[in-house]
C-alpha cells in the first residue's frame, strides 16, 4: 500500500493522474516550528523542504509500518531570501502576491519515502518563477476567483489554475511547482517494483 502523508489536493491529483494508486492520510505535524527553527539556523530551502517532507513521512509511517509512505513539502524563497509560509487567510495571500509581484522567486519541493518508520529515499526539485507586476484590482479579482484554495498554497498560487496568469517566465517543471518532484518519485517507484519498469 502507498500512503501520501498529505492533505494536498494537488499532490493527490498528480499521483492519481500518473496512475499511482494510493490513499491520503494527513500527517498533522507542526510545520511552522520546524520551518522557523531551520530558518533561524540559516538552513537552505532545499534542507527545509526535505526536513518537512521527512517529518510528515515518518509520522505517518510509524502508524502504518507495512506501507510505503510519501511525505512532501514545498517552500518559496523570495528574491531577497525570505521564506514564505502558507498564507492561511485572504489578507495574507494578498500580501504574498504583492510581495512576489514583479520579482523572481524560487520554489523548492521535496519528497521523502519512509518505510517501517525509516526514511529510505528522498528527492528535491527546484523552479524559478518570475511573477509579473500585479494591480490591486487584479489581485482582488484573482483572490475572488480562487477563494480559499490558495490560502493553503505557499506563494498563494496554484499554477494548474488561474495562477498561470501571474507569471511571465518559469524555469522548472510543473510537478515541482505543484508540490512534488514527481518524475524522480515515479522513477523510485519503478525501482521498488511498485510501478512497471
Amino acid at each position: 500500500m502507498i500512503i501520501l502523508a498529505s492533505q494536498s489536493a494537488a499532490r493527490t491529483a498528480m499521483l492519481t493522474a500518473a496512475g499511482v494508486a494510493h490513499v491520503a492520510i494527513p500527517a498533522h505535524v507542526d510545520e511552522t516550528s520546524l520551518l522557523e527553527a531551520l530558518a533561524a539556523e540559516g538552513a537552505p530551502a532545499e534542507r527545509i523542504a526535505d526536513a518537512l517532507a521527512e517529518l510528515k513521512a515518518l509520522k505517518v509511517s510509524r502508524g502504518h509500518p507495512q506501507a510505503l509512505v510519501i511525505g512532501a513539502d514545498s517552500v518559496v524563497v523570495t528574491a531577497d531570501g525570505r521564506l514564505l509560509e502558507k498564507p492561511g487567510s485572504r489578507g495574507a495571500a494578498a500580501a504574498q502576491l504583492r510581495d512576489l509581484a514583479g520579482t523572481t522567486h524560487r520554489l523548492v519541493s521535496a519528497a521523502v519515502i519512509a518505510e517501517a518508520g525509516q526514511a529510505t529515499w528522498r528527492a528535491v526539485g527546484a523552479a524559478r518563477l518570475t511573477m509579473r507586476a500585479l494591480s490591486e484590482a487584479f489581485i482582488a479579482a484573482y483572490l475572488d476567483a480562487e477563494g480559499e484554495a490558495v490560502w493553503g498554497c505557499v506563494g498563494s498560487y496554484r499554477i494548474e489554475g488561474r495562477g498561470a496568469q501571474l507569471f511571465t517566465n518559469i524555469v522548472g517543471d510543473q510537478f515541482t511547482i505543484r508540490g512534488l518532484p514527481l518524475l524522480a518519485l515515479l522513477g523510485q517507484l519503478r525501482v521498488k517494483g511498485v510501478l512497471a519498469a
